[in-house]
């Protein structure tokens, strides 16, 4: 073009340093558009004479490009409110999973870690698929972790629009995001129909899987996928055009034999991350949950009108420290902030008896609940509907709902299809309702519906509620799905089978369930919804055999693990915390010398994680032998500050703490 005249030695400079063919091309036809139409009829001649490729780029990619670009800002754009979601725009750069992260469940990280990683670095989101250094490449494979509720897909749908409105990555032609939910509908695809069938615009996907443009395919969701991911068995395949497995092409795609010179970004809960080797991952994130400041932003977003209210809600959420720490995902601080909301609101009208400032999981839900149940919603007035026929509605979609929540849980289900729904007896014209649109979203998809709970504790606690309503009457195991089975009969029965399966459970699904089964025998949980789920007073038949069941699943020797410390919420839940006070008064008057029996030791472990006492230092001076210390290294992990002196250690207990400060998960800054 130089050579023709027709630009400018300073205009092919600036073409030139454009950082791709395509990009190239719009500066070039930029500064042709000005020059009357002989420049233009000169280029034209040119490109289809001397350039096929160049031909291509302009008269097809070009627009297919421009085309993508509009679908993706018009679908993307749509209630992304780009205010809040600064947190977002700088992840934690980590070194693989931890052991917590590879073996518990999401709120349990939380709690272990008080919602925070021991990492120093992090990366902005437009640097997360650019080279770390000049001297290196960039990644190829890239995972981005965070418990459910911390806003994966949030940081997805920014990512994409930001994207599509040429702000970050100009140097990706293609961003193809695509959702497990999507995935889960298929039986067999090939990587071009894959590309096809959700974006039809793009006519020629060859672009794509020969790598001559940039692509970044984004896979979110990894937690919902049906079909888990087994690498070790894929049957390779390199033909783009072959239909195959879901699952197989998933594995393809990250091992390299399809779309190879693609980018792939694939976010998930850490657990189900873990399914990926971690050899060929190239980089990993994770979403930071809120800091004190988000947090309060959080809570005045949701509370615009009231800043009153907002900030009495916040206050209630600092006094409790366990509630503080899980309100460091936006999820879960969206249902306390509600309840607690709820809980203000309609305190002033009932005397201070029946009303208590939620404090356990339990309560919590059952106030959102109870919220959504009387159709108290915050974000409308009271309707003037029947309280009869309120209560009947409402038992139905709950009893339909918790029997797909349950069973769904049990399959590591988390989205369901109209197939699921009429499976489990959900009537889908009731799914338009007002307490179920609030506890069910509805994501609708090309061709069909994904429904999935708002959040993964809401499936829990209903699954909860469907087992406590269940096993009243049960005469088989619940467990059993297809009721063949010995006899079980009995609450008590039922309530024990949940306890042992949730402690005998490697992948740990069922303990924030059990808290739940635990928490509707208390006694103010029992007042907050009697008459709409449960009968008045009915937990006081088992509430102190359960109570007794807990307490023995508590000795076990010296043998302290996450397991015993959730049996311990589970007494929290229950409001049974004789044992926990008694070791947490000894903690404060430094007398735990002598008194740490197994039961104790358990208290102990759940303490480190709750107490005020353990906030600023953790004293364990002059109470430990070798085999408390022991048992309680996987929980001595997560004290910041902790005190061990007057001890009277011998080496084998020193090799024991050497140990512990070498584990990546480990937390200690201070040790004496």
């Amino acid at each position: 073009l130089r050579r023709l005249d027709l630009l400018t030695a300073e205009e092919a400079g600036r073409a030139q340093k454009a950082s791709s063919l395509p990009e190239q091309v719009r500066v070039v036809v930029d500064v042709l558009a000005g020059k009357g139409s002989y420049a233009s009829q000169s280029l034209q001649t040119f490109i289809e004479t001397t350039n096929s490729q160049l031909y291509l780029h302009i008269t097809v990619y070009e627009p297919m490009v421009q085309k993508h670009l509009e679908s993706l800002q018009s679908y993307y754009g749509n209630g992304l409110e780009t205010g809040p979601l600064q947190r977002l725009t700088n992840l934690l750069l980590v070194e693989g999973l931890t052991d917590i992260q590879q073996k518990e469940h999401d709120i349990l990280q939380i709690e272990a870690t008080k919602g925070l990683r021991n990492v120093s670095k992090s990366i902005p989101l437009e640097k997360l698929f650019l080279p770390l250094s000049k001297v290196s490449i960039p990644p190829r494979i890239s995972v981005t972790i965070g418990v459910a509720g911390i806003g994966k897909s949030t940081l997805v749908k920014l990512f994409v629009y930001t994207w599509a409105k040429g702000e970050i990555n100009r140097d990706i032609i293609f961003v193809l995001p695509f959702t497990f939910r999507e995935l889960n509908t298929y039986e067999k695809l090939s990587a071009e129909r894959l590309i096809c069938s959700a974006f039809p615009h793009i006519t020629e996907p060859n672009c794509i899987s020969a790598g001559a443009a940039r692509t970044l395919l984004i896979l979110d969701g990894l937690d919902e996928f049906k079909t888990p991911l087994d690498f070790s068995n894929t049957v390779v395949c390199t033909d783009p055009k072959k239909e195959i497995q879901v699952d197989n092409l998933i594995t393809n795609i990250i091992r390299g034999n399809l779309l190879q010179e693609a980018s792939v970004w694939v976010t998930s809960r850490p657990t189900a991350a873990r399914q990926i080797p971690g050899g060929l991952v190239d980089r990993m994130t994770e979403i930071r949950g809120f800091r004190a400041a988000e947090m309060k932003d959080f809570l005045d977003q949701m509370f615009l009108d009231n800043r009153d209210l907002s900030n009495q809600v916040l206050h209630h959420i600092r006094a409790n420290r366990s509630l503080h720490v899980m309100c460091s995902v936006p999820g879960f601080c969206w249902i306390s902030g509600s309840s607690i909301a709820y809980y203000l609101k309609n305190s002033t009208d009932q005397s201070q008896e029946t009303t208590v400032v939620p404090k356990t999981l339990s309560e919590i839900y059952s106030y959102y609940f109870k919220m959504a149940l009387s159709s108290d919603w915050l974000e409308k007035p009271r309707e003037t509907l029947r309280i009869e026929q309120a209560v009947n509605n409402s038992k139905k979609i709950v009893g339909s709902l918790g029997r797909l929540a349950f069973y769904g849980l049990l399959k590591k289900k988390y989205v369901f299809y109209e197939q699921d729904m009429k499976a489990y007896g959900v009537d889908l014209s009731l799914l338009q309702s007002s307490l179920c649109s609030r506890l069910l979203l509805k994501e609708e998809m090309q061709s069909f519906a994904a429904y999935y709970f708002s959040h993964l504790t809401i499936q829990e606690f209903l699954a909860a509620i469907y087992y406590y309503t269940a096993a009243k009457r049960a005469i088989f195991d619940l467990f059993t799905e297809s009721g063949m089975s010995w006899p079980k009969l009995g609450f008590l029965n039922h309530f024990k089978s949940a306890v042992q399966r949730s402690l005998q459970a490697e992948d740990r699904q069922l303990d924030i369930f059990v808290r739940f089964l635990s928490g509707l025998l208390s006694p103010q949980v029992n007042k907050l919804l009697s008459g709409w789920l449960l009968l008045k007073d009915e937990h006081n038949s088992f509430r102190s055999q359960a109570i007794s069941f807990l307490q023995g699943c508590l000795n076990t020797d010296y043998v302290i693990s996450s397991r015993t410390v959730n049996t311990m919420h589970c007494l929290y839940e229950i409001q049974h915390m004789e044992i926990a006070k008694t070791v947490e008064e000894a903690m404060k008057n430094e007398s735990l010398a002598g008194m740490l029996t197994p039961v104790n030791c358990s208290a102990l472990a759940y303490l480190l994680q709750v107490s005020d006492v353990c906030m600023e230092e953790t004293n364990l001076s002059n109470c430990l032998t070798y085999n408390v210390c022991k048992s309680l290294l996987s929980q001595l992990l997560f004290c910041h500050n902790l005190r061990l002196d007057n001890n009277q250690f011998k080496d084998n207990v020193m090799e024991l703490l050497g140990s512990v400060l070498s584990v990546k998960d480990c937390q200690i800054q201070k040790l004496r």
